[in-house]
């Protein structure tokens, strides 16, 4: 009788200890979707800036090549054109 209290014990105290290792799981767990959380709202945000910077990259470049840059003549010709023929465009409509 002794045997099957001793196992009974035994098997109690495995019990206890996998229940307790599940928990301090599962707090793990909750931590680590709490930081995985704030890294991708902090890749958001870095995406956001990047693209902002991108922009004002690009606004830079067309004000130096208005400015005399060699750099990116062609390349703020071609927008020039283009918003041109666009505006050309609007006023054709507008005349008919």
């Amino acid at each position: 009788m002794s045997k099957i209290e001793d196992l009974v014990d035994a098997l109690e105290t495995k019990i206890n200890t996998i229940l307790h290792q599940q928990e301090v799981l599962q707090q793990t767990n909750a931590k680590l979707s709490e930081q995985l959380e704030q890294k991708q709202q902090e890749v958001i945000k870095y995406q956001d800036d990047i693209a902002s910077w991108s922009d004002k990259y690009d606004t830079l470049k067309m004000a130096n090549s208005m400015l005399g840059s060699d750099e990116n003549k062609r390349d703020t010709k071609l927008k020039i054109n283009t918003l041109i023929r666009d505006i050309d465009h609007c006023i054709a409509q507008l005349a008919e």
